[in-house]
């Protein structure tokens, strides 16, 4: 989920450093096996000045793939790495992963900025980088961008460019990054997918850190209110869509879809009325209400429906997980946890209680 944003910032970050005049390498991890804290595209980016922007594991590993980085960027030859716990030449590094994972990493020059990257993740369309990891030495680096309709880039011959870009979007389609041989050459498939949007109707002082939090585990954040002054600059972080509306033209300052959650915590029953009937004339996957359960009921009354109704199940009020939350910066994570679970279909129960690996699929 964090994926699109943290892509953006880096190569934000490498914008900056050349248009500086330095020069950066680009750790990208390439494949996961078993279980580990980061998923293929997770990214590190380390300047020639030796910071880094990103990262690539929870921490373990981050030290070893920046002097990596610097090796690359002495050599200008890319390198692909690859750390396993429990090995000894990781443990004498101290780089053993925690997560009693494998994971690959490419490890690539990366001395020019990406513009055109960088303007598509400031949009809602998927799209993948394709990058050739290993094969001739020549095409080793090399790069496809490839969108539903477009693909940019040269990443060798046109066959190869041909099986490349359809193959990206059979994965953009299916939502997944992948590492896959192709014509003698290795090639990583970063699929990047727009992050889901979360949409807080009410901009009260609780509805703050529900937007700081949810910015900061990967939602695109609006905040809707009727009250103009609510919105001012400094109450939200940022990175959050601002939007002066009622419930009732609610659909006109904000496009839905079957990626979008919502909040509803206006403290005003006539308020949260109209925003809730918006919504649920919307694909608007989630509905959360701030409230006591008579409280939603009676929202639901007004539209004639009940909380057992087909057409109320993407309701959730009260909205929030079940942990004796107190204070607004608790209800926010219990909502924020709500919504996780329900966005990966996984009952929302302790880690101790799954028998199947931690990342593995809801039904596994």
């Amino acid at each position: 989920m964090k994926h699109w944003r943290e892509t953006r910032e880096v190569l934000d970050r490498l914008d900056a450093v050349v248009r500086a005049g330095h020069r950066a390498a680009l750790a990208t991890v390439i494949r996961v096996r078993g279980s580990a804290y980061r998923r293929e595209g997770a990214k590190l980016l380390v300047a020639d000045d030796g910071s880094t922007t990103g990262n690539v594991s929870g921490g373990c590993l981050e030290y070893d793939v920046r002097e990596v980085g610097l090796a690359v960027l002495r050599s200008g030859e890319p390198q692909l790495r690859t750390y396993c716990p429990g090995t000894d030449a990781d443990a004498l590094r101290g780089t053993g992963l925690g997560c009693e994972g494998e994971i690959e990493l490419f490890v690539e020059p990366a001395f020019e900025a990406r513009p055109h990257d960088c303007a598509r993740l400031k949009g809602r369309a998927p799209f993948v980088v394709c990058s050739i990891v290993a094969g001739s030495r020549d095409a080793v680096g090399e790069r496809l961008t490839v969108t539903s309709t477009t693909s940019d880039g040269s990443i060798g011959a046109s066959n190869l460019k041909a099986r490349v870009a359809a193959r990206a979007r059979e994965l953009m389609h299916a939502g997944h990054s992948a590492l896959e041989d192709l014509d003698d050459h290795t090639v990583f498939f970063d699929v990047l997918d727009p992050p889901p949007r979360l949409v807080v109707c009410g901009a009260g002082d609780d509805a703050r850190p529900l937007a700081r939090f949810a910015t900061d585990v990967g939602f695109q954040v609006s905040v809707v209110d009727r009250r103009p002054a609510m919105l001012g600059p400094g109450r939200f972080p940022t990175e959050v869509e601002c939007f002066a509306s009622d419930g009732d033209s609610l659909s006109k300052c904000l496009s839905f879809d079957k990626n979008c959650y919502a909040v509803i915590m206006t403290h005003n029953l006539d308020n949260d009325l109209a925003y809730l009937r918006s919504l649920l004339a919307s694909p608007v996957r989630y509905v959360g209400i701030l409230g006591p359960r008579q409280r939603t009921e009676r929202l639901l009354a007004g539209l004639e429906l009940a909380l057992d109704d087909s057409g109320s199940r993407r309701v959730y009020g009260p909205v929030g997980l079940d942990i004796g939350a107190e204070g607004a910066e608790q209800v926010a994570l219990a909502v924020i946890a709500e919504i996780l679970a329900a966005r990966s279909g996984r009952p929302p129960r302790s880690l101790r209680e799954r028998v199947s690996p931690i990342h593995a699929n809801a039904d596994a």
